[in-house]
């Protein structure tokens, strides 16, 4: 009667990895802007559009059921 199933798998793991460096590289992104309080393209563009890709990336390895667990 053990039946020991884990919630993820590695795969989800190494998706999950990858956005957290995704979200990692998004806020460092928003440090580089040299305009006063951050309000320059990188602040206030491109760093947050990377998060929110990260958030996304986050988003997926959660739900992702792999093609084996069809069980």
């Amino acid at each position: 009667m053990s039946n020991n199933h884990l919630p993820f798998k590695k795969i989800n793991y190494v998706i999950m990895l990858i956005g957290i460096i995704t979200l990692i590289v998004g806020f460092f992104i928003m440090t580089l802007d040299k305009e006063p309080y951050g309000f320059g393209f990188l602040g206030i563009t491109l760093g947050p559009i990377i998060v929110l890709i990260g958030f996304g990336i986050e988003f997926l390895a959660i739900f992702y059921k792999s093609k084996e667990e069809n069980n």
